[in-house]
């Protein structure tokens, strides 16, 4: 009975991870795959089919589509960041969230929370989330993409990071959390004992 036990969950686990472990060909001629990053001349990179640091907000809709959230994120004692979020992203097998990062000036991170239509508390209760005006959006939509994080759907192990991304160039372990480091690909994929993946991409310190 343990043995099946033991099969049973070893099937799952692959099943849940197909998505990332699919070789065919198929898999390969896809686009827009979290693995596939650009390394471009100038040391910044485009991932998703977005150029961090270049592409704006509104090329992130052109590209992943118009079914977002655009917000301001705000703790108590912080004026925040203004955020794309993506509920659903999907290529061929592989789905999650998608959120997208800015510089926005504090200057109309303010105004965009002063107009915003609508303030609550995230989940975690540590953070306020200012959904912005109609007319604000189209303001913010200008804005540079900085920093972008995925959260895929299936579960993700070591052996699978290393399979789809390589080596990376720094493995750091803390606190319930292994950090795989791939410093000019600008990606730390944070690898969590009891909750999601989550990659996050940045433009690369060579790209200053």
């Amino acid at each position: 009975m343990k043995f099946l036990l033991i099969v049973f969950v070893i099937f799952v686990a692959l099943i849940a991870s197909y998505p990332f472990w699919n070789q065919t060909e198929q898999s390969d001629a896809l686009t827009g795959l979290p693995w596939q990053i650009e390394i471009l001349p100038d040391g910044s990179t485009k991932v998703f089919a977005l150029h961090l640091g270049y592409s704006r907000l509104s090329d992130a809709v052109k590209t992943l589509g118009d079914d977002v959230e655009v917000a301001v994120i705000a703790a108590s004692d912080e004026v925040g960041k203004l955020e794309m979020y993506f509920r659903s992203y999907r290529v061929g097998l592989l789905s999650g969230k998608i959120i997208l990062t800015t510089d926005a000036s504090e200057q109309s991170i303010k105004q965009w929370r002063d107009n915003a239509i609508k303030a609550d508390y995230v989940p975690t209760g540590r953070a306020k989330k200012y959904i912005l005006s109609e007319n604000d959006i189209a303001t913010a939509l200008e804005e540079k993409i900085t920093g972008l994080t995925f959260i895929p759907s299936v579960n993700l192990d070591e052996e699978i990071i290393r399979a789809r991304f390589g080596e990376p160039d720094k493995r750091e372990q803390s606190d319930g959390v292994i950090h795989f480091l791939y410093i000019n690909k600008g990606l730390d994929i944070a690898l969590y004992d009891d909750s999601k993946e989550v990659l996050q991409y940045v433009v690369p310190k060579v790209a200053y």
